[in-house]
């Protein structure tokens, strides 16, 4: 199998799937890394993705999130009821300036599964592992277990994260 082929399987599985998205905040909120973090980025989610919206209640936390800039993902503070608009790969992103990303404690990275090294699948542009490669943070996937697999084929541009929580 290739990536391709676990992306629209992934997709397909995730559909179906009954996420606890209440039970995967309790489970992060509950880590040392968001416990530790003052500045946290999150996601917008997409259809059938983990909606990790509900973060943003906690106002001890400043939170960010990302937005496109031609190959690149640039970080901007984001509060509840900011103003969104589309990118152009189809997800919402704040208007805001964006900051340099050297101030983020934590990032929660989207995937469409993850393997057991901890390596995700995303859609395949590639914006995360750039933005991570040179990130000194700590990266966080929040996942329903059913999309947990046994490899998603990284090759030597893939950045795992640190840790994985499932429901």
């Amino acid at each position: 199998m290739d990536k391709k082929t676990l992306r629209q399987l992934a997709k397909e599985k995730r559909k179906n799937l009954c996420v606890n998205c209440d039970l995967l905040v309790e489970k992060l909120v509950q880590t040392d890394e968001y416990k530790c973090s003052k500045n946290i980025m999150i996601f917008y989610p997409l259809k059938n993705e983990v909606n990790l919206l509900s973060l943003l209640k906690d106002k001890t936390k400043t939170f960010y999130l990302p937005k496109v800039c031609g190959q690149n993902l640039l970080c901007c503070p984001y509060s509840e009821g900011d103003e969104l608009c589309i990118s152009v790969c189809k997800t919402l992103e704040p208007k805001t300036e964006s900051c340099d990303k050297d101030v983020i404690d934590l990032v929660v990275v989207p995937a469409l599964c993850c393997d057991r090294k901890n390596y995700r699948l995303g859609y395949g542009g590639g914006y995360y592992d750039r933005f991570l490669q040179d990130y000194k943070g700590k990266t966080i996937v929040c996942l329903p277990k059913e999309l947990i697999v046994e490899t998603v084929y990284p090759e030597d541009y893939d950045i795992s994260v640190d840790r994985v929580i499932t429901d």
